[in-house]
């Protein structure tokens, strides 16, 4: 009996330290993303003719991920039941975005106010295809040009 609690106090522990240290992320991401608001991000190949005349860039980012340790357990009793994994979804969108905001950050210190052809490649670095001792990981490598565009006045 004594090592069943065990268990479920590890569990609750480690889901509270895992959502804590998710939602300080997020909320990192939130304000970061939000004093970077005026910067446009497009998928566009190239930019607009409307740009000023600093010569494009290009900038690079490299996130790595993990997911906590009661992430990982649940996903495994996931897989063996089988369906979809929705806890890694939330990894994932946590990596690209982290990944955006530092293409961003790194064009604002090249001097320039916007990104195009912003391409994002993702790898699972430890998960279904690693080990499955570990936690899942994921990595996103993020490219874009970076531009000096002049807007349109009206």
């Amino acid at each position: 009996m004594g090592e069943v609690l065990f268990l479920f106090f590890l569990i609750l522990v480690g889901w509270i330290f895992g959502r804590t240290a998710e939602r300080r992320h997020y909320a990192r991401l939130q304000g970061r993303e939000s004093a970077n608001g005026s910067f446009l991000v497009t998928t566009l190949k190239s930019f607009p003719a409307a740009t000023a005349g600093t010569t494009p860039g290009m900038v690079v980012a490299e996130t790595v991920v993990a997911t906590d340790y009661l992430k990982s357990f649940l996903a495994n009793i996931r897989r063996l039941f089988g369906g979809e994994v929705r806890s890694y979804h939330s990894l994932l969108g946590r990596a690209r975005r982290e990944a955006t905001q530092q293409l961003v950050e790194q064009a604002q210190a090249l001097g320039h106010n916007a990104i195009c052809n912003v391409r994002i490649q993702t790898a699972d670095v430890g998960g279904s295809t690693a080990s499955k001792k570990g936690a899942a990981m994921v990595a996103v490598l993020a490219s874009a040009t970076a531009y000096t565009y002049d807007a349109p006045t009206v």
